[in-house]
Parts: structure tokens; sequence; C-alpha cells
């Protein structure tokens, strides 16, 4: 069987097995954007709530124009939670499963996760077979304070394997790290679990007019994650937070405000000279490195930026042009729509010198819009966003993606 017959598997296998990780977010009233999902501060957590058992439902978001699918399946039993993960890229080809377990305890909640990721080259590639594949297991534990608090822990080990050239120094390597978290806010907000649960399987979103920030539309996050050479090939020191605030500006018109960044407390040299790009020069896989563009960064920079040392920041105004509505259009019933200002400033690189070199930094900005409509008795969102970066050469980015809810 070749790499490229993967996907059709790994898709039956995922889809046709009842699989786990986060909470299904429980979807905002119609029109609204979610801010809290509930509760106060001095709400006990000490039994984390099972989300509403649905049988076995697919939820499914999909993106242009890079041409990911993401799609979940799921099925809760007493108190377990079991759920499926296909992450797949129709244009390269790339596809991740994800198979998992999660255990709501008395004071904790519990989750073991298997995944099989393999990605390819561009499209311009694409004879070539060159892949990369990592197959990981990881264990997380989460501690819920109260409501608004909670604790994370994580290990877990990766199989890194590539039969790239420019790979060559991290093939056939093992990663092992740890990992500690904490939160503030509400613990539906699947983008800023990634940062101290799987990284892996986080949720891309162009904006936030429906993503859960928290009580008192405040939101924080932030980890720290230590890998040693005791035991496997890497050696590294990572942190990494993120902080979100929403502003009312009356009227239903509010700005959303984030600011992300990281650093690696920890990196040894292992290669130096000319020719070795410089995110193979530390014992770090590229996979743990920071991005500065796609979806979840600098919606209208191009280029495919990585690096050691990242900050930036975005903010988002939101206009609403009809809320709370039943209206008939393309067959589809449209129950609301924000239109959005976007703009976007930040930097990366391998020394900490960027932070203060102001010429280091992309600034960005653009349009886009987030809608809500129901077909039958599905619901969606639909988001587009036209970007671009006021610094390089790269073109506008046009991107969109539609979400289905449960």
């Amino acid at each position: 069987m070749t790499l490229r017959a993967l996907p059709a598997l790994l898709l039956t296998v995922a889809v046709g097995a009842p699989l786990v990780a986060q909470d299904p977010p429980s979807p905002p009233a119609d029109g609204e954007p979610a801010t809290a999902a509930g509760g106060t501060s001095g709400e006990s957590e000490t039994a984390a709530p099972p989300p509403a058992s649905q049988g076995f439902l697919p939820s499914l978001e999909v993106y242009f124009p890079e041409g990911d699918l993401d799609l979940r399946t799921s099925r809760l039993v007493n108190k377990v939670f079991f759920e499926g993960q296909v992450k797949y890229n129709f244009i390269k080809g790339d596809i991740t499963a994800f198979l998992r377990y999660r255990y709501y305890g008395y004071r904790r909640t519990y989750q073991l996760s298997g995944f099989d990721a393999v990605e390819f080259s561009g499209v311009e590639r694409a004879s070539s077979g060159e892949f990369d594949r990592t197959r990981g297991l990881l264990a997380i534990m989460q501690i819920p304070h109260d409501y608004q608090h909670r604790t994370f822990v994580l290990a877990e080990l990766d199989r890194l394997t590539s039969n790239k050239e420019s790979q060559r120094f991290t093939t056939n390597r093992t990663n092992t790290f740890f990992r500690l978290g904490y939160q503030i806010g509400t613990p539906e907000d699947e983008r800023s679990n990634a940062i101290v649960g799987e990284t892996r399987a986080r949720v891309d979103r162009l904006f936030t007019a429906y993503r859960d920030i928290g009580p008192g539309d405040f939101g924080l996050t932030a980890a720290l994650t230590y890998s040693s050479d005791l035991l496997g090939d890497f050696d590294y020191g990572k942190a990494e937070f993120e902080g979100l605030q929403r502003f009312e500006l009356g009227g239903d018109f509010f700005v959303v405000g984030r600011l992300h960044g990281g650093t690696f407390l920890r990196k040894r040299l292992v290669r130096e000279g000319p020719e070795i790009d410089e995110a193979d020069r530390y014992s770090i896989p590229r996979s743990e490195l920071f991005r500065l563009d796609g979806r979840n960064n600098l919606k209208g920079l191009s280029e495919r930026l990585h690096g050691t040392e990242e900050l930036h920041t975005t903010w988002e105004v939101f206009f609403p042009w009809f809320l709370d509505r039943d209206a008939r259009f393309l067959g589809l019933n449209w129950q609301s729509w924000y239109w959005i200002l976007y703009s976007g400033y930040g930097t990366i690189g391998f020394d900490r010198h960027v932070y203060g070199d102001f010429a280091t930094y992309y600034p960005d900005a653009g349009i886009g819009f987030e809608s809500s409509f129901r077909l039958k008795k599905y619901r969606f969102f639909l988001t587009g966003a036209v970007a671009q970066a006021l610094r390089g050469e790269g073109g506008p980015e046009v991107r969109i993606a539609i979400k289905s809810y449960r």
C-alpha cells in the first residue's frame, strides 16, 4: 500500500469507529456571539460534566483555499467520551487521524489519545513522493479549580520519520515531552486548548465572534513544555501564552483583541554551517517551532515563517449587519451576519533581538465576515476574509471556512 492510499484507509477507520478529546461546543443562541459558557467564578467544578449524549453524530469543518477538512465523530457512554477526528488536505493529500478516550472523574478528567499524521510536499512537488510522518501517543489530565480556572498536565511520545532530504537531521527520531498548562476562561475554547493540550488537533479559526472566550470576556492560556534527550532525541524548553479580551462598543458592536507569544527558554545548538537551514540547527523538531502565517496568526501573510521566538497581536472590529433573523436566501435560512475589520502585527525569528527590532515586524490588514445559517435541521457558520501583509511581496490572502454544529 502506498502512502497516497493512506487517506482513504484512515478516513474509513476513524469515521467507522467511535473515537475523543475536547468537549463538543454548545452553539450560542442564534445571532449572538458566545462569551461565557455559563457558571460563575465561585462555582465548583469538582465534577467536570460530560457533554450531553447526542448519539453518533459528525462535526465537519472545511477550509478554502487550503483544501483542509476536519471531520469528527463522537459517542458518549456513561462517563466515557469516545471521539475520532480526521484532518485531511484534499489538495496535497496530508492526513492526520486521531483516536481518543476521555474519562470524566469526580475531580479530574483524563484523556488518552493516539494519532498518525502524514504530510506530503507541496503540490508543485507532489510527484516526488516526499513525506513527513509522525505517530504519537499522549495522555492529558485536566484539574479544574472552579469554572474559570483549570490546570493541565500532558505527557506525549512522538515518533518522527521522513524521506525528505531537508529533514535528514530529524528523521527516525523520538520526541518525548511534558507540558504543564494553566487556563483562565471557558474549557470549550478549542484553540486555546491546543496550547495546553493536543497541538496537532487544534481548530483553526479566522475570527472570534463565536469563540467561547470566557466569563468576563477575558481569557488567558499559558503552557511550559520540557523535552529531554534522556528520554528521546531532542532537548528544549518552550513557553507559550495567549490572551483574549472582548470590548463592548454598544449597539451590538464589539472588538476582540488577541496577544500571542512564545519563546524557547532553552535550545541546544547541535549543528552549524551555511548549508544547514536555521530550523535544523537546534535540538528541536520543526513541528514544535512557532509560525507567524496562517489562519490562527497573521491572516494576510503568505510567507511560511518559522522560528523559536514569536510575538503577534490581532484586532477584530465586528459590525452587525443583521441578528436574530430567519432571512431566506439561496435556499438557506440566514440568522446572523457580522462584517469585520481586521488588523495584525507581529514578528518571528531565531534570536530574541527580533522583539526589539521593529524592522522585523509584519503588519497586515483586511476585511471579512462571519455568519450563521440553517439548512433543514443543520446549523452552519460561514466565515471569510481577505487580508494583505503590508510588508513583503506576497499578494492578498483569501480564506474561507464553513463549520457545522451537531
